[in-house]
């Protein structure tokens, strides 16, 4: 038998195990969650219940319908991608669902779209600034257009965009249960530089140098001028990195979401994401979404060459000079990450 069809016969499993457990899941906030490894048979979730649009199925529903998962690589594709997030969280538990309890507050970088029940969970340094563009342009009911006349600050303005955590307990549920959830992830290290980049090196930044970059100086770089201190705006990525896996940093506050894991700022372990985007083919999957969602014939995701890009090779360069001791406990503070989202071990580590 061919190995495709042996892969669309074991999709269609899947999706018959999907449509009673993970597309029924939902979360009841602040209350014990039902964990994703011992699901719980509901409905079905094509039934009534779910609210859909007018005269089309909802995203949910094309996503998981079965006649896409026989005739669409793309729909094995993302499959694929769900079961890697599935088996890591199931495989790292300990690690993974250290927290059985989400408040809302953990919800607050999910945003909705009510008019084509899609949420998104938005990480920092993963095109989230055109992807809450584009959430303005679905959600805004004709004010918006064109995602690219949004400027880039007002698509970071909390009040332009609504998030879960202003539901109620059961709004959550119902939208959790019903809308397709989606995010974005990119290898765990590139966002790190990117994010170290972005925040640490362009003079404009001033607010993340006094907040940040007096406090990193002030513990990793010894006999440091009192301008350095003051303006903390020459951090090294060293010292960065020295800061990111100092357990006192851990204890104190979690991490800025720009540094944050992907798995804390989103919780897949406790949330069944729909859909795994990848900024590797971030054109391509996000217009994926746009499609399942109905609007592909007149939105598409901007698309344009940023030549300050973080690439692999610069993330290569930013590494030479951390000791080996350095990069072995730093992937262990994103090893989940790089295991959920399926990215291998960078040839450049010297792991111990």
């Amino acid at each position: 038998m061919k190995p495709a069809l042996l892969e669309v016969m074991r999709m269609n499993r899947i999706c018959r195990m999907v449509l009673a457990t993970c597309l029924g899941s939902f979360i009841l906030v602040i209350f014990y969650f039902q964990s994703m490894l011992h699901p719980v048979i509901r409905r079905n979730p094509f039934g009534m219940d779910i609210c859909c649009r007018k005269g089309s199925r909802s995203p949910l529903q094309e996503l998981y319908n079965p006649i896409q998962l026989e005739l669409s690589n793309t729909a094995i594709l993302h499959q694929m991608r769900r079961d890697q997030v599935t088996d890591t969280c199931r495989a790292n538990s300990a690690m993974s669902r250290k927290r059985r309890v989400l408040t809302p507050n953990d919800l607050k970088h999910l945003v909705v779209d009510e008019d084509h029940e899609l949420i998104y969970c938005y990480v920092p340094k993963v095109a989230c600034t055109n992807w809450k563009r584009l959430m303005m342009v679905l959600s805004g009911r004709g004010k918006y257009s064109d995602p690219m006349e949004i400027p880039a600050n007002e698509a970071h303005v909390s009040a332009n965009l609504k998030t879960l955590n202003q539901y109620s307990i059961p709004e959550i549920n119902h939208r959790l249960k019903s809308y397709m959830k989606f995010l974005f992830v990119r290898e765990p290290f590139e966002r790190l530089v990117s994010a170290y980049r972005n925040k640490f090196t362009q003079k404009y930044n001033t607010s993340f140098h006094k907040r940040y970059g007096t406090k990193i100086i002030r513990r990793q770089r010894k006999n440091a001028t009192q301008e350095a201190l003051r303006k903390g705006d020459d951090v090294k990525f060293e010292e960065f990195v020295a800061y990111l896996i100092d357990p006192h940093t851990q204890r104190e506050e979690p991490f800025n979401e720009h540094w944050q894991t992907v798995h804390s700022l989103c919780h897949p372990c406790h949330i069944h994401y729909d859909l795994v985007g990848k900024y590797e083919t971030l054109e391509e999957d996000s217009n994926y979404v746009l499609q399942l969602a109905g609007v592909s014939g007149y939105l598409k995701f901007p698309t344009y060459a940023k030549s300050t890009r973080t690439t692999d090779e610069m993330t290569t360069e930013f590494f030479q000079n951390i000791s080996a001791e350095h990069q072995t406990q730093l992937y262990e503070v994103y090893k989940l990450d790089f295991l959920m989202f399926n990215y291998s071990v960078p040839n450049y580590l010297k792991l111990e």
